[in-house]
């Protein structure tokens, strides 16, 4: 039953519930300095930190941060000297801010750092505040940040980039769009489809993506319809938690593979690049692993053990019903692209290694003809 030992990484101390972002002042105190990274759209939550030391603010993070965002961020940093940085907005900017917290002050850089398990180390104490429900990366100890040169992303993985303290305020969400809550929705929901149908796969684990994907079943749509409502945006909130620890000792597997060219090429949000291709990973991988399929299936409120077409078709509803715009050809992709994607996604092997089922590069260019 148990294939692997895993080693599971939270933050520290972790806080949940409506107004709880004045949590982040009354634990960092008098603080000598913070850093702040955010976003000009999250920067307007800074009063709520509630922050009694002086901070300056680094607001200059792009949907996708690339090794230039990184560099400007750490020269910040090394402005500020910071005792204390905190991440305030969604997967990208903890992404930042994980970095920053660990390098500002080190000889390391983020080619020392690539990859897992290289961090030196770090004495910044780190906040992660969550402003959307998605990538998880409040509860995690991975970077992804995009090489503009070479077109793909640039992992990093430590315990060292553990926060001390992590923040799930659903009052912070009120305000993100439908489009939005309902991509980084269905982005929360594939790290744990991903994690639960993966070659790795661990009965923990499954029991951390099992209440994801059901808290998105339970809530997704709801939070779509109405951004205020707590109820639903706070279980998107855990189920986006409980992705982000499905993603430590497990990780995604093909579809977060798929979905990244379409980050790095066409450049599409990270969250939608997941939905378009969700539907076809999901169905496409069925048949390895049935029953779970089943499970996930059913949890979304899709018949359970559907057929490989009808399960893609019923993915699909699922997503489009949400408002998400599903062919690739409307988001700006040609035909004469997904050979391209096909062959960046295929050589990204940290993640296609984990599917359950091996796939060629014309089977991930099948995927992309799928969802075009």
């Amino acid at each position: 039953m148990f294939k692997a030992p895993i080693l599971i990484h939270q933050p520290r101390r972790l806080v949940v519930g409506a107004g709880t972002i004045s949590e982040a002042g009354a634990w960092a105190g008098e603080t000598a300095s913070t850093l702040v990274i955010a976003t000009p759209l999250t920067a307007k939550f800074i009063d709520r930190l509630q922050l009694k030391g002086p901070f300056t603010v680094f607001d200059a993070i792009p949907g996708e941060p690339d090794t230039a965002t990184l560099d400007a961020a750490l020269a910040a940093a090394r402005a500020a000297k910071p005792e204390l940085v905190i991440g305030l907005g969604g997967g990208s900017v903890m992404d930042v801010a994980k970095l920053v917290a660990s390098l500002w002050n080190s000889s390391q850089t983020l080619e020392d750092v690539a990859g897992p398990n290289k961090v030196a180390g770090r004495d910044t104490k780190l906040i992660q505040i969550a402003t959307t429900a998605g990538t998880g990366s409040e509860a995690g100890i991975r970077s992804l940040i995009t090489d503009p040169v070479k077109g793909n992303k640039i992992a990093v993985e430590s315990p060292f980039m553990i926060a001390d303290l992590a923040i799930l305020d659903p009052e912070l969400t009120y305000s993100v769009p439908p489009a939005v809550t309902a991509a980084t929705g269905v982005d929360a929901m594939a790290h744990c489809v991903e994690a639960f149908t993966n070659r790795k796969a661990h009965p923990m684990i499954d029991g951390f993506a099992r209440m994801g994907f059901t808290l998105v079943g339970k809530y997704l749509a709801r939070a779509v319809h109405n951004g205020e409502d707590t109820e639903a945006r706070e279980g998107m909130m855990l189920a986006s938690y409980y992705g982000g620890i499905c993603l430590g000792p497990v990780n995604t597997a093909a579809g977060h593979a798929i979905a990244y060219p379409l980050g790095t090429l066409l450049h599409l949000p990270h969250g939608l690049a997941n939905a378009v291709v969700f539907p076809h990973v999901l169905a496409f991988n069925q048949p390895a692993v049935s029953q779970k399929t089943a499970e996930v299936a059913s949890a979304l409120g899709m018949r359970d053990h559907l057929a490989q077409d009808e399960l893609r078709k019923a993915a699909t509803e699922f997503c489009a019903n949400l408002g998400i715009e599903m062919s690739l050809a409307r988001h700006g992709a040609t035909e004469a692209d997904l050979v391209r994607y096909a062959q960046d996604a295929h050589a990204i092997r940290r993640l296609m290694d984990n599917n359950p089922v091996d796939m060629s590069v014309n089977d991930v260019l099948g995927i992309y003809r799928h969802a075009f």
